[in-house]
C-alpha cells in the first residue's frame, strides 16, 4: 500500500510468477465454459478526511492480473459501485506499462460497468486488487457484494490481493451464510494495519481487513501465521494472497484452477 515501494519489491513484482504458493481445496468447478473475467475496483479516490489519505485502486495489483487474465485469451470487464472511470495509484512501470499501451488496461478501467450492467452468469471469475477504496465503497455495495455471491454460488472462482479480500468479506450465500465462513483467506494483516500511518494506524477505515474476516468466520491468513508472506492460499474455489507482488500469481494459479490443467492439493 505504501507509495514508495522498495526496490526488491518491484523486483518481486515482475517476477512472481516464480513464488511458491500454498495449496489447499477440495477440486473445484467453475461456471460453465464462459472465457470472461470480472474485475472490480473501487471509485474512491481518498479516505474523506481533512488530509485525503490515499485511497485509490493499486495498479500494480490490477494491471499484472489483467495482462494474465487476457494474454491467456479471457475477455475481462471492470465494474465499480458507480461504474464509469476507477482511479489508480502508482506509475506504470513493467508489465502495468505494457498492458496499458498494448492491451487495453485503461480503455477497459475508464469504463467499468455499474452493477446493475453486470449479467453473473457471463463471469467464470471474480478478482478484486487492493487499495484502501475497496473496503469503503465495494465492501457496502449489496450489489456488487451480491454478484461475487452469484459468481461463487454458480461454480466460479473468487480471486484477491491484499485489502481485496475485504471488499467480499461482507458477501452472503443464498443460505445465508457469509461467503468466506470456514475458508483460509489471505488479506491485509491487523499488525502491519496498525503499524503504518497510510491510515493513520487504520483509524480511518471502516473496518480492518483481518478483523472483518474473523467476525465472518474467515480463517485469516498471512504474514504473522505462514513462513512467506507471497505466499498464495486457494480454498473451496478463493485465490488470495496479502502481498502487492504475488498479484500475478493470484491470475495464474486462478486459471490453472478454471482450464483445469492442474488441480489443488487437499489440504491434510
Amino acid at each position: 500500500m505504501s507509495l514508495k515501494l522498495s526496490i526488491a519489491a518491484i523486483t518481486l513484482l515482475f517476477t512472481s510468477l516464480v513464488f511458491s504458493q500454498t495449496v489447499v481445496s477440495n477440486t473445484p468447478t467453475h461456471a460453465g465454459n464462459a472465457k470472461k473475467i470480472l474485475i472490480i475496483a473501487s471509485n474512491v479516490t481518498d479516505m474523506g478526511d481533512p488530509e485525503k489519505h490515499e485511497a485509490r485502486n493499486d495498479l500494480w495489483e490490477y494491471a499484472p492480473p489483467y495482462h494474465v487474465f487476457v494474454s491467456h485469451g479471457y475477455e475481462v470487464d471492470f465494474a465499480s459501485p458507480l461504474g464509469g472511470a476507477v482511479p489508480f495509484m502508482r506509475e506504470p512501470l513493467g508489465i502495468s506499462s505494457y498492458t496499458i499501451k498494448y492491451e487495453g488496461f485503461l480503455s477497459k478501467a475508464n469504463n467499468s460497468l455499474s452493477p446493475k450492467q453486470v449479467n453473473p452468469t457471463e463471469y467464470s471469475a471474480v478478482f478484486i486488487g487492493g487499495g484502501y477504496g475497496n473496503v469503503f465503497d465495494v465492501a457496502s455495495n449489496e450489489n456488487l457484494l451480491g454478484i461475487i455471491a452469484k459468481i461463487y454460488e454458480s461454480g466460479g472462482l473468487i480471486g484477491s490481493v491484499g485489502h481485496g479480500a475485504g471488499a467480499f468479506a461482507n458477501a452472503t450465500l443464498s443460505n445465508g451464510q457469509p461467503l468466506v465462513k470456514g475458508k483460509r483467506i489471505a488479506g491485509f494483516p491487523n499488525s502491519t494495519e496498525k503499524e503504518k500511518d497510510w491510515a493513520k494506524q487504520g483509524s480511518l477505515l471502516p473496518f480492518l481487513v483481518e478483523e472483518r474476516l474473523k467476525e465472518k468466520g474467515a480463517i485469516t491468513v498471512n504474514k504473522d501465521n505462514i513462513p512467506d508472506k507471497h505466499d498464495v492460499i486457494i480454498d473451496d474455489r478463493i485465490v488470495s494472497t496479502m502481498f502487492l507482488p504475488s498479484a500475478a500469481l493470484v491470475a495464474k494459479e486462478m486459471l490453472i484452477v478454471l482450464e483445469k490443467s492442474g488441480k489443488p492439493n487437499k489440504s491434510k
